[in-house]
């Protein structure tokens, strides 16, 4: 088993999850800490749900009910992060299907080229959710720092740190998959034919030896036969 699949499979596996849980969390951001100490209230917003708490510790989510009054970029996001957390599934299934431990696969090289796939649909998956992740705090600080912009203000939440971090380690595990066929191509084959060879010399000789005494039989006893 090639040592840099471990690794890469931890990275990639542990990634793919971290996507999951900024994908369903509802802390994609929140209000800032000015105006929640005046109101002793918080307001989180993600993907799906729309939070609110206060200092007593009750909360309430409601859902967006239309796709169609969702704003753009929440949409997009929304898209990303959906391809995002498929390509990382995908990748995993690939990823332990191109394992040298794993009995399923084929030969060496078919594992090889699937653990090939694996890598580049982790890379794919990561790309996509930093992609959106970065969309979504764009649209955060692009409000935040807008003079003008006189509704409720923003700061990033812990989701998007989550997908930045669990795309970081999908694209991360996608290239040392990608890299690990260059170990299956440099790992050596050797054959020993060494017991076979000293076999093989040992019967010649021995068939030599035969084939000397059959043919000159008279040599031998040249000088005792005239004695």
């Amino acid at each position: 088993m090639s040592r840099a699949q471990i690794p890469a499979l931890v990275f990639g596996v542990g990634g793919f999850g971290a996507l999951v849980a900024a994908t369903v969390s509802n802390e994609w951001k929140v209000t800032t800490r000015a105006s929640s100490v005046i109101t002793a209230t918080w307001v989180y917003q993600g993907l799906w749900m729309n939070c609110a708490g206060n200092a007593l510790g009750s909360f309430h989510c409601r859902p967006h009910f239309t796709i169609f009054k969702v704003e753009g970029y929440i949409q997009a996001c929304r898209g990303l992060m959906i391809a995002a957390v498929s390509l990382g599934f995908f990748g995993s299934i690939f990823a332990l299907f191109g394992m040298k431990c794993t009995k399923v696969g084929g030969s060496d090289k078919a594992k090889a080229k699937i653990a090939c796939l694996a890598g580049i649909v982790f890379i794919l998956s990561g790309l996509c959710s930093m992609t959106g992740c970065s969309l979504y705090a764009n649209k955060i600080t692009t409000e935040f720092f807008d003079p003008l912009y006189v509704e409720q203000k923003y700061e990033l939440g812990a989701a998007l740190f989550i997908g930045w971090a669990g795309a970081s380690l999908c694209i991360i595990g996608g290239i040392i998959f990608c890299f690990s066929i260059s170990d299956n191509n440099k790992t050596p084959r050797y054959a020993y034919n060494g017991a076979t060879s000293v076999m093989s010399s040992r019967t010649k000789y021995h068939g030599g030896e035969r084939d000397f005494k059959t043919t000159n039989p008279s040599k031998q006893f040249d000088k005792n036969a005239y004695v």
